[in-house]
């Protein structure tokens, strides 16, 4: 009898245990918007901002990753994420001072996330560049349970690879102590390519890859995948690269 009312008790508990937490979807794009209105081939102004309002509306990410944009763009993208948290990152010129956009402001990365949690925003300017006159730069928001980057790499892809090879090793001790991770942007390194450096090998454990089929491209880590979309863009030069990762909850 004791037996049976052991075994009993047992069971309720086992059915009126609560549930493991399911993971957490969290939604991430990256936008290069081409706004510093110096490519004048796909500068497309404020129609430009417009656009990547809509996707940002239509998607509902997380986190948006941005490369070549304004400073002052980011206030106009802030409502469509919540008025979340942001940063940026100007790149560099030679001697130290910010590259500008046409309109005067500065030109760069950013980051803008739906919470309004505050981060702690670090960025640099990679050791190793090409000799043009824009030195690329990364940025990076951490949270107690994430840490977010986005960089715009060389065109030169050799520089490219050793920048890559830099942001994940910066990032891995993170990642590898068990940090939800991950690293946006456009590459500018091809998955696979025929000619050139391929982006995978830029690549270590205990990160993944998710791009565009082109230059754009998602580092995770200590995440799930779901799935990965690619939104056509009309009024920049790269599409939208949505992917759609899992966390703990």
């Amino acid at each position: 009898m004791i037996r049976f009312l052991l075994v009993l008790i047992l069971s309720v508990s086992a059915l009126t245990a609560p549930a493991a937490a399911a993971a957490r979807e969290y939604r991430v794009l990256q936008l290069n918007l081409c706004h510093s209105g110096v490519n004048t081939s796909c500068y497309n102004g404020a129609a430009t901002i417009q656009e990547a309002n809509s996707v940002i509306t239509a998607k509902q990410p997380h986190v948006v990753s941005l490369n070549e944009i304004c400073r002052n763009d980011l206030p106009q993208l802030a409502p469509a994420m919540g008025n979340g948290f942001s940063t940026f990152a100007a790149a560099r010129r030679p001697d130290g001072t910010p590259v500008r956009c046409t309109n005067g402001d500065e030109y760069g990365n950013g980051l803008v996330f739906r919470s309004t949690a505050t981060g702690t925003v670090f960025s640099s300017q990679y050791a190793t560049q090409d000799s043009g006159s824009e030195k690329r730069v990364y940025v990076c928001a951490e949270f107690p349970g994430l840490i977010g980057c986005s960089t715009h790499l060389s065109t030169t892809g050799s520089v490219a690879m050793t920048q890559c090879k830099a942001a994940i090793a910066m990032l891995r001790d993170r990642a590898v102590a068990g940090k939800p991770t991950f690293l946006a942007g456009d590459f500018n390194l091809k998955y696979a390519p025929l000619i050139g450096p391929n982006v995978q090998d830029c690549n270590v454990a205990p990160f993944f890859r998710k791009g565009d089929g082109s230059v754009q491209h998602v580092f995770a880590a200590n995440s799930g995948f779901v799935r990965t979309e690619v939104v056509g863009m009309r009024y920049t030069d790269h599409p939208a690269l949505h992917v759609v990762l899992t966390l703990p909850s």
